[in-house]
């Protein structure tokens, strides 16, 4: 019972509203440009419950709620690749209209892009809301103690020195700095140091190291060796105005987005971590974590899950929105549509990668559980 209330009922509370956000990006655009809605499915398999709405759709909760779908008139699959003249002939022309194949290429894209947009859009307003109402730290970074022999001592970092900056990116709070470390993608950190009034920029070494959370949750970590205190022991809390708290909302998103790129080309580079790869089982054991914390910590996680999934379906993986878009994108410079015989051979790649992916995610879970 303490698991299911601790871990599996805040999970699912996430997971259902991430995933309907995406599904109503790809749903409001559909509806905007005519395209019918046969299906709106939070989560797999059986229909536990649902109704259907006055234009017919079907809005349905499943049985198995990790995703879901908008299944659109006429299309033979949730993946909307069906033939297009094969379709036309089985429907007379007012029927037609309704089917997401023939609309215009850019209504299309639209449509499909409108899903992870949407998970962006959502973490934006979350992140407006809790520096609105809960205030955003601004607290100065400063150094307390630089470790003896660290790779900031070997550098020069003193103690006593404040943090302004990280790799050119502006440092405005004590929480940014292992942040902006951690999500660093080169083997060399430049760290903008303010002493004595006088700005000096480091080049920092950070060593790897094995370690756990505030959650108990283990990790591979950056670090550079020193320990930071507010500035004056002054904590600095400040409720935004709805404008800043749009733009550092906006801010905190796109750093989000930037670390995750950062880290899919350190995968391929062989330098990334793989095993900070997780799937449902670790996302419900953080969520859980997270939701103990409070309310505002349970919005973060909310947010930062939410620009996750939008990321990743904008990946050039078939069967992913972004395979959609690249298929899209092949179609303006080619001036046609793929076959569909090329089609169905990249959703084979595409089925391949994910299931690829879902193994590895489900072996870190299991292992980060001790199974392995």
């Amino acid at each position: 019972m303490e698991v299911l209330i601790s871990f599996i009922i805040p999970f699912i509370i996430l997971l259902t509203v991430v995933v309907f956000i995406h599904e109503y990006g790809h749903y409001y655009y559909a509806k905007k440009y005519g395209v019918g809605v046969t299906d709106f499915s939070i989560g797999f398999g059986k229909e536990i419950f649902g109704f259907n709405d006055k234009s017919g759709t079907r809005w349905k909760f499943c049985l198995i709620p990790l995703g879901g779908y908008v299944k659109f008139f006429g299309d033979r699959n949730v993946f909307s690749q069906a033939e297009q003249e094969e379709l036309l002939k089985k429907y007379n022309k007012e029927d037609q209209k309704k089917l997401f194949v023939v609309k215009p290429l850019y209504q299309r894209s639209l449509i499909v892009a409108a899903g992870p947009f949407a998970n962006f859009l959502l973490a934006i307003l979350i992140f407006a809301f809790i520096y609105m109402f809960a205030g955003k730290d601004f607290t100065p970074a400063q150094i307390q103690e630089v470790q003896s022999e660290s790779p900031a001592y070997q550098v020069g970092i003193k103690s006593g020195d404040i943090i302004k900056s990280i790799n050119n990116k502006k440092v405005k709070s004590i929480m940014e700095v292992s942040a902006f470390i951690n999500s660093s993608s080169t083997d060399t950190i430049e760290i903008g140091i303010l002493r004595n009034d006088r700005e000096l920029i480091f080049s920092v070494e950070p060593k790897v190291i094995k370690s756990e959370d505030a959650l108990g949750n283990k990790a591979n970590k950056k670090i550079i060796g020193i320990k930071i205190a507010p500035l004056n022991e002054e904590i600095k809390r400040q409720r935004l105005g709805p404008a800043t708290a749009l733009y550092y909302a906006v801010k905190e998103t796109w750093f989000v987005i930037d670390a995750s790129w950062n880290f899919i080309i350190s995968m391929f580079k062989g330098t990334g971590d793989t095993t900070q790869l997780g799937g449902p089982i670790k996302i419900a054991k953080i969520t859980g974590q997270v939701a103990k914390l409070g309310f505002v910590a349970f919005l973060s996680i909310m947010a930062y899950i939410s620009i996750s999934l939008g990321f990743i379906n904008l990946l050039p993986i078939p069967m992913l929105d972004g395979g959609h878009l690249m298929f899209y994108a092949f179609e303006k410079l080619l001036g046609r549509p793929l076959t569909q015989r090329t089609q169905e051979g990249f959703f084979r790649i595409g089925l391949f990668l994910l299931l690829s992916l879902m193994l590895f995610t489900t072996f870190n879970d299991l292992r980060d559980l001790g199974l392995f």
